[in-house]
């Protein structure tokens, strides 16, 4: 899969992270979400083990993106997930510096999205800096000091610190996102891409069809 090919929709595109058995797939397909993200962080109530992650990845629809996301992970962790698991892109979401994602880029081929946690316009200077490497930026609010989670905390932050902001790559708003403020959130950003996870969930790691659905259509509408 290209990246141009997810961005040419003239509609928001929409990623449903954190995804962990194949109902939870299915209903972010049938949705129309254009990404799919798996979680390899055993912190993470959404981690998976790499063999449930290759069976739930072979069952995604052409055409939607598989997403691996990663904390900090070293060579040997993301041999063994890119070996078994068909994926179509990278996102580290730990304190990968710009020369380690341009060092995965190099040595698995795919497109890498870096996470960036976002407080104040003081976060701001290192989405620059990682917009000169990454393929995608995914702008998340910054967890809470001492957080077990790097991110998927179901917290927001100013969205009016986007307002107007232009990097070289295309870049993903997430951060306590629901199908309730979703629509504020694009309208104030002027985000093309939504990552959501917590905001769809019945209880922590347990996805709801119904508000994957609800989440989708409000975004879209927008």
């Amino acid at each position: 899969m290209k990246l141009a090919d997810l961005l040419m929709p003239a509609d928001v595109s929409v990623k449903i992270c954190g995804l962990r058995d194949a109902a939870g797939v299915a209903a972010a397909a049938s949705a129309g979400a254009r990404y799919v993200g798996f979680v390899f962080f055993p912190k993470s109530p959404r981690h998976l083990e790499i063999p449930l992650a290759a069976s739930l990845a072979v069952d995604v629809p052409v055409g939607v993106c598989k997403v691996a996301l990663t904390v900090n992970a070293d060579d040997a962790m993301l041999d063994a997930l890119t070996r078994a698991v068909p994926l179509d892109m990278l996102q580290l979401h730990g304190s990968e510096s710009p020369a380690r994602v341009m060092q995965v880029k190099a040595r698995y081929g795919l497109p890498v999205m870096k996470a960036v946690g976002v407080a104040d316009a003081s976060d701001l200077a290192q989405l620059n800096a990682y917009a000169d490497v990454a393929d995608q930026l995914l702008v998340d609010a910054k967890p809470p000091k001492g957080a077990d989670l790097p991110g998927g905390n179901g917290l927001t932050f100013d969205w009016r610190l986007l307002a107007g902001r232009v990097w070289r790559n295309p870049w993903m708003l997430a951060g306590g996102l629901t199908p309730l403020n979703v629509a504020e959130a694009i309208a104030r950003t002027g985000a093309r891409q939504i990552d959501v996870s917590s905001g769809v969930e019945r209880s922590p790691g347990e996805k709801d069809a119904s508000l994957i659905e609800q989440f989708v259509q409000a975004a879209r509408a927008c």
